[in-house]
């Protein structure tokens, strides 16, 4: 009998502390002390695969290498590719705005993908970080930024340079696409004041394979020096077959080459060109002083350490900057509202356009609500490949 009372009484004190201990892990499921913040979801479209591959792969290495948190919150990336092809970059980025629900897009990689993303995002109002030169439409202005130095800051840098060695003539070879185009309408604008005549003015597509009716078309009209309007690998090509057709000018690239794979097609035909790159490519190279240099030379030993030596590249610079933006801005943002919403969202553009005085890897960032580029002439300097190496002139 008493055996059974104490069976009884251990089993309903049994019952009793598992309900309690039930109860308190219901509480502390619940309890807003213990819950876990929410974190930020970015998307990213990049070009890895296509014509802008040597952009778009350094880019995603960069941004495997990012911290997992933004602004001390946890963070997710959303890493797709775009083949370098505008439709899908459109296609990847509603994914990302309607499906995934990101509270930011970085990319594209190149000027066209980046442009078809800015439509998106300016549509779902979702801020974008593009990875590429480019100036949005006034409608797409509030929520699209770019990072990389806009085709006015590099092309007064190059402007410059040619007055300097007299260059009265200037041929030009570019892309058949925004990219190109934008080049050429900033260089013939900025080339008036500088006495500068531009003409003739040819254009090749990204895929060519061969460029040699454009370039014996320049070369009749014994120009000074040639613009090389063009990203990545593609660039290599007017520039080999002016060398091989004997062009003996200056000629010149834009920042859009300026990666290790250029050099590597180029091979020795990139001897002597010159272009305006970000602060990252000569880090070593610039003034002990310079605002930069602290952060350029950081990232670079670390991208470096993991991808080889020499691996460094303007294009990821630019994803980890569009991080340091983010990071700033997502700590700003989250005391206003919750990642996941449209709240947070527009809090985290307002707080980009706050951005000023950030040290990165091209040099300062400085954003505000007028001009939603980063970089000014800071962030920028003039280089010439010398002995297949990029060098401070």
């Amino acid at each position: 009998m008493a055996a059974n009372r104490f069976t009884r009484s251990f089993a309903l004190s049994r019952m009793l502390s598992l309900s309690t201990l039930a109860g308190v892990a219901m509480l502390c499921a619940t309890s807003p002390a213990s819950a876990q913040p929410a974190g930020v979801t970015v998307g990213v479209t990049l070009s890895t695969t296509g014509p802008g591959a040597s952009l778009g792969i350094p880019e995603k290495q960069a941004i495997g290498m990012l911290p997992p948190t933004l602004g001390g919150l946890p963070a997710r990336y959303i890493v797709l590719d775009d083949a370098t092809d505008p439709t899908t970059a459109t296609k990847n980025a509603r994914r990302l705005a309607t499906e995934d629900k990101v509270d930011a897009i970085i990319g594209s990689s190149t000027t066209p993908a980046c442009l078809a993303v800015a439509a998106v995002a300016a549509d779902t109002r979702t801020p974008q970080l593009g990875l590429c030169p480019f100036v949005p439409s006034a409608t797409q202005m509030r929520y699209v930024f770019s990072l990389p130095q806009s085709v006015a800051v590099m092309a007064d840098a190059v402007l410059d340079d040619m007055k300097a060695h007299k260059v009265k003539t200037l041929g030009f070879i570019g892309f058949n696409d925004s990219y190109g185009e934008a080049w050429l309408k900033d260089i013939q604008a900025r080339a008036v004041a500088r006495q500068i005549q531009v003409a003739p003015v040819e254009r090749y597509a990204r895929n060519d394979q061969s460029v040699t009716a454009q370039v014996l078309k320049v070369m009749s009209s014994n120009v000074d020096a040639v613009i090389i309007a063009a990203s990545g690998t593609p660039g290599a090509l007017p520039m080999s077959t002016l060398r091989e057709r004997g062009y003996k000018g200056r000629i010149y690239q834009t920042h859009g080459v300026a990666n290790n794979d250029f050099l590597r097609v180029a091979g020795k035909s990139a001897e002597g060109a010159i272009l305006p790159v970000g602060n990252i490519l000569v880090a070593e190279q610039l003034s002990a002083n310079h605002p930069g240099k602290a952060v350029a030379t950081d990232f670079a030993k670390r991208y470096e350490a993991q991808y080889g030596a020499g691996s460094r590249n303007l294009f990821a610079g630019y994803a980890y900057d569009a991080y340091l933006v983010l990071d700033r801005a997502v700590a700003v943002a989250a005391k206003q509202a919750q990642p996941g919403t449209q709240a947070f969202r527009d809090a985290l553009v307002a707080a980009v356009e706050q951005t000023r005085g950030l040290a990165a890897t091209h040099g300062m960032i400085n954003v505000n609500a007028q001009d939603h580029s980063a970089y000014g002439e800071d962030g920028r300097v003039l280089v010439t490949v010398k002995g297949g190496k990029w060098t401070i002139e």
